[in-house]
């Protein structure tokens, strides 16, 4: 999302504006007692009514002017309804934040719960935890509010877009490359901010940015202008799954489109996908939002109308009913006086618009007087719970990638003196990722390892993560000297962030050397963790054998310094696993423009994520070490039908089809959604904690088909489910998955239609375990 502020409303759009500021600092509302509609029946202000139906009422009841002043994300109000002003945009990726229009910090709060950025959250591989998260966020956002800190309830969160590419600057923000995996996170996570109350949302979230963007500058090509030519193979299968789970699963109120260009359409003027994906195959009960400033560029960047007219009325026809950014409001009435755009275009949108605010309360009179959440206010923001989560993220987040003999965890009793050496040691911003917030209180690694170890002398050994001068004689001699030496290198947001795309996966300046000469100056081999939205190359490190421990630690906001510690010390048993391959630097020679998904083995084009990459990663995909020895089996493979077997009877009916590269398949579309609903099975899976330590442990699961490698189609294999739990030393406990095979066991054929192969199909749970064979044969 780009910057939009600093831009002012025309002179058309200064209406009197009922805000928290005229309300002497409380929410603003409308249908109350100060509202001009007291006293007088307005369906409108109807609460018995469908949402909906209310808010067609207040649209008809609007002029054109008032009409079009609603098109931006900062909306004008309009006091003879008693309509307030609206701030759309508000952020809350891993907390409340700075960016956007709609928050504010200045009043009873100043601080609130900073969550680890997505991707290390993400690597919990735990959707309970994701949900939580998602209802604390909400849970402050409503609060703030209460408190008139707050002009909207409208979050533009969460970023569902695959990371595809790892030099991608915002691939930070997402939940990884692996299309389930994004997928149910979108569901937990909108889920948990939407809030459970019925008819009432808590705040309504928004998935973004639909749909293949994962560029933002490279080799002088620009989010703004890039054309991303995607099949319909891979998005059916990688980039819209998420957004579909958003949707149908989430129920999101809300679906953001992208900057970018889909196939020489942009996104935000594609009727194919606002319009006939968004509302008609899904079923989207919410409103479309443009990326800011999105609808300018279609005209001044990517030249795809010739005037602001026509530019405003393609994006509105095709389905958008929301410009971030004041382009719309600018231009919609001069389109409407030459007849580009229709008001019937603008009642529909204002509709969709009005009923999301409908469902957040804001007309049904004051805010806090609303049973499930008027209650909230400044002692529901940072609270001890949502501290305690926030640690809870980030120690379950961390992955230990590596841990030669057994280096890890450190016996706080025998570490006499430490080194605590690295950029990111005691640097708060450095925890904190993008689109992040005041956190109400910080740990960086230097004070968590403070609280474990009496002795600790620090040295940063370079200016900042660019590294491009290393005190390495100095923080060589500290090095020396302590007894456990512990490096806090990495990234930063100089070299990953919205806007800035890397050229290169190793560690940026003399990162590299200076770990190296430290790693030999010292007595014992080192401990190296990195902070890292995005993967990187370090080889070196793998394979040096005075470096002992590697672990990831992402940007894991407020409670990261303490996370870390007690990983260190273990107090924690790391349990996480990477959500996004770790690729070599020889990758980089690859364009980030090319969006294919699939390897070309006769150009020698590698393919990308673990699902169809035929190179050799650092790190592959769900690798991670822990403390304790686990081992799994699936102990349960009964479904409704018998083991290992689909309904031969559902499938008896339907004639196999010859697949294009090689066999037979069932077509999805005819087995039906109630046949896919019939097909489904669980599996319960046993898992052993065979020590020394307890800790959580997450199974996932994959399936992949015997041909995977002579048919370019499939990949080689597919995340179908996960869950996490925790196991004591000596204990045997059972996770559960549901398979549902027309999801998890289809793949998308070339024209994008979902099919089941027949044959065989296995699944696994881990590279040492037995597979278990699925067989698809009427």
């Amino acid at each position: 999302m780009a910057a939009a502020a600093g831009i002012l409303l025309p002179p058309l759009l200064l209406l009197l504006l009922l805000t928290s500021a005229a309300l002497g600092g409380e929410p603003a509302y409308s249908c109350g007692p100060r509202s001009p509609t007291a006293g007088q029946y307005y369906a409108f202000c109807d609460a018995r009514l469908p949402a909906a139906r209310r808010a067609a009422d207040l649209v008809r009841r609007m002029t054109a002017a008032e009409k079009v002043a609603q098109l931006g994300d900062e909306a004008g109000g309009v006091a003879r309804l008693g309509v307030p002003g609206y701030k759309w945009w508000s952020e809350g990726l891993h907390g409340l934040s700075y960016w956007g229009h709609g928050m504010h910090f200045n009043g009873s709060v100043t601080g609130i719960t900073s969550f680890p950025q997505v991707l290390l959250t993400a690597a919990a591989f735990d959707d309970n935890l994701w949900f939580r998260i998602g209802q604390a966020i909400g849970t402050e956002a409503r609060a703030l509010y209460n408190l008139g800190q707050a002009e909207g309830l409208t979050i533009w969160s969460p970023n569902v877009n695959i990371y595809r590419d790892p030099r991608w600057g915002r691939g930070q923000e997402t939940p990884g490359e692996d299309p389930t995996t994004a997928s149910k996170y979108a569901v937990a996570f909108v889920k948990g901010l939407q809030g459970s109350s019925p008819g009432v949302l808590q705040t309504s979230a928004c998935c973004k940015h639909a749909t293949a963007y994962d560029l933002e500058d490279w080799n002088g090509i620009a989010r703004y202008n890039f054309n991303a030519r995607v099949t319909a193979q891979d998005l059916a299968d990688t980039f819209n799954p998420p957004f579909k789970s958003c949707v149908v699963d989430g129920k999101a109120s809300c679906v953001m489109c992208a900057y970018t260009d889909i196939n020489g359409v942009p996104a935000c003027a594609s009727s194919d996908l606002l319009t006939r994906t968004f509302r008609g195959e899904w079923g989207l009960d919410g409103y479309v939002s443009s990326d800011c400033d999105a609808v300018a560029l279609m005209r001044d960047a990517q030249r795809y109308a010739p005037t602001p007219e026509d530019t405003v009325a393609v994006a509105m026809k095709a389905g958008l009913d929301l410009n971030c950014g004041t382009y719309t409001q600018e231009h919609g009435m001069s389109a409407l006086q030459q007849g580009k755009l229709s008001e019937k275009d603008v009642d529909r949108a204002l509709t969709n618009l009005f009923a999301v605010r409908m469902r957040l309360g804001h007309f049904d009179g004051d805010p806090r007087s609303n049973a499930a959440y008027g209650h909230l206010g400044a002692a529901d923001v940072c609270t001890q719970a949502h501290k305690n989560l926030a640690l809870e993220a980030a120690q379950d987040g961390i992955v230990l990638l590596k841990n030669d003999a057994g280096i890890l965890p450190l016996d706080r009793a025998a570490v006499a003196s430490a080194a605590v050496i690295g950029p990111n040691g005691n640097d708060p911003a450095a925890l904190n990722g993008n689109y992040f917030g005041p956190p109400c209180e910080t740990t960086t690694p230097l004070q968590g390892i403070q609280r474990y170890v009496t002795r600790v002398t620090f040295h940063s050994g370079c200016g900042s993560p660019a590294c491009g001068f290393a005190a390495t004689a100095q923080a060589s001699a500290i090095a020396g000297s302590s007894d456990y030496v512990i490096l806090f290198m990495g990234l930063s947001q100089d070299q990953e962030k919205e806007g800035l795309d890397r050229t290169s996966l190793l560690l940026p300046g003399k990162q590299q050397s200076l770990i190296e000469a430290i790693a030999a100056a010292s007595k014992r081999p080192v401990i190296l963790v990195l902070l890292t939205g995005g993967p990187v190359d370090v080889t070196f490190a793998k394979n040096n054998p005075k470096i002992g421990a590697i672990l990831w630690a992402g940007y894991p906001g407020q409670a990261g310094g303490l996370a870390i510690a007690r990983v260190l010390f273990g107090d924690h048993n790391p349990s996480g696993r990477l959500p996004v391959t770790w690729y070599p630097e020889e990758f980089t020679k690859i364009p980030m423009t090319d969006m294919r998904m699939r390897a070309d083995p006769a150009t020698g084009y590698p393919g990308r994520s673990y699902r169809f990459y035929q190179g050799n990663p650092v790190y592959k995909f769900g690798y991670g070490l822990s403390y304790s020895k686990f081992s799994r089996k699936v102990v349960s493979r009964a479904s409704a039908n018998r083991p290992g077997r689909p309904n031969r009877n559902l499938l008896a009916g339907l004639i196999p089809k010859p697949a294009a590269d090689g066999g037979e398949s069932y077509h999805v579309e005819e087995i039906g959604e109630n046949g896919c609903e019939k097909l489904k099975f669980p599996v319960a899976v046993e898992v052993h904690n065979h020590g020394p330590m307890d800790g959580k442990h997450s199974v996932l699961m994959f399936v992949r088909w015997p041909n995977a490698t002579t048919g370019v189609s499939r990949p080689a294999s597919q995340l179908v489910g996960f869950s996490s739990q925790h196991v004591k030393v000596g204990e045997k406990t059972k996770v559960e998955m549901e398979i549902n095979p027309c999801e998890h066991l289809s793949r998308a054929r070339e024209d994008g239609k979902k099919v089941i192969d027949r044959g065989s199909h296995f699944l696994k749970v881990g590279e040492e375990d037995d597979e278990w064979e699925i067989s698809f044969d009427a």
